[in-house]
């Protein structure tokens, strides 16, 4: 999915301090969306959690966003021209709807619940997004990952992957990549990352076995969810720093819960996020602008969408600035 927003902020920041001094461990930090409409009066609003003020990343996990349940009757669904991406993996997953997609690599694939999409830009890529006729309601999540310097300019690439439920007492598990609960993911990603669906049954309470090298992030899609004895409710974040081997998540709820478990390794370097474009420098994300404006090849073409591509934004009048998650203390 692209950011369509027209004027399109820096999107940088830093966290508050994970653990006290004494070394125990912290609770879960809340992140709270923000809306952001997609497009004109009728479009799209998604709830995004990352990045913001409070966190920049969870792992490689840098770009959050969480939609629907949308009537499509009303909002017209998704429809995204042609766009570009630069430095990082989209990863579509959703709960309802279907969407069509077409890339610059030739790829033309579909969109369902259950069923992962990664799309790899690296150096360059382009692509759409539009809900088909067949969408009454679309609900979903579309994540971004932020790929580490020495695969930032990788070739373009496309996997599709569906992966088997994984039936826990109280839960069904959906883990799209990385590994969990048993189940391992054959996609490949380029730092170590976890990606997973979780549905948790009314009153139902798990404990999960997770690296606790990895940090993590719980984001509820539905029912009233406690992670840890932290309360989340739906659309927002919880936050688990690395160092934990163990999740707790329990469903307060009488009907039942769903959330996207997401966790990798703190992710070591800083970035330069602005509208669909990660780099490392100011200059990193002019020259990907102007490459998109001129309709060079390092982007390619998408073939198949009947209207003309997504124009850049204009770049802010600042220097934009490398940021990462602020240093332990």
């Amino acid at each position: 999915m692209s950011n369509t927003e027209t004027r399109p902020a820096e999107m940088l920041c830093g966290s508050p301090a994970e653990r006290d001094r004494t070394g125990a461990e912290a609770p879960v930090e809340v992140l709270t969306p923000r809306d952001v409409p997609l497009g004109g009066p009728r479009a799209m609003t998604v709830r995004r959690t990352l990045p913001q003020r409070a966190r920049t990343l969870i792992g490689a996990w840098c770009f959050a966003d969480h939609y629907g349940p949308d009537d499509v009757a009303h909002s017209g669904g998704m429809d995204v021209a042609p766009h570009p991406h630069t430095g990082l993996q989209t990863v579509s997953w959703l709960f309802s709807g279907e969407i069509e997609h077409r890339d610059s690599l030739g790829s033309h694939a579909l969109v369902r619940p259950g069923e992962l999409n990664l799309m790899t830009g690296g150096h360059g890529i382009a692509h759409t997004e539009v809900s088909t006729p067949r969408t009454t309601v679309l609900h979903g999540v579309q994540l971004w990952v932020a790929l580490p310097e020495e695969h930032r300019h990788t070739a373009r690439d496309f996997q599709h992957h569906v992966p088997e439920p994984v039936r826990l007492d109280g839960a069904v598990l959906r883990v799209f990549l990385g590994s969990l609960a048993g189940a391992v993911s054959p996609v490949r990603t380029f730092t170590p990352l976890l990606g997973a669906e979780i549905v948790l049954e009314p009153h139902a309470t798990l404990t999960l076995a997770v690296d606790a090298g990895f940090e993590h992030g719980v984001l509820v899609d539905e029912g009233d969810v406690r992670v840890g004895g932290t309360p989340l409710r739906p659309a927002e974040l919880g936050y688990v720093p690395d160092g934990c081997g163990t999740l707790d998540l329990a469903n307060a709820s009488d009907g039942p819960a769903r959330v996207v478990l997401l966790g990798g390794p703190p992710f070591g370097e800083e970035i330069v996020m602005w509208w669909n474009f990660i780099g490392r420098t100011h200059d990193d994300i002019v020259e990907a602008r102007e490459d998109w404006e001129k309709a060079t090849e390092r982007f390619g073409a998408v073939h198949g969408y009947p209207g003309e591509r997504l124009p850049a934004p204009v770049l802010p009048n600042a220097t934009l600035s490398p940021r990462g998650n602020p240093p332990r203390p």
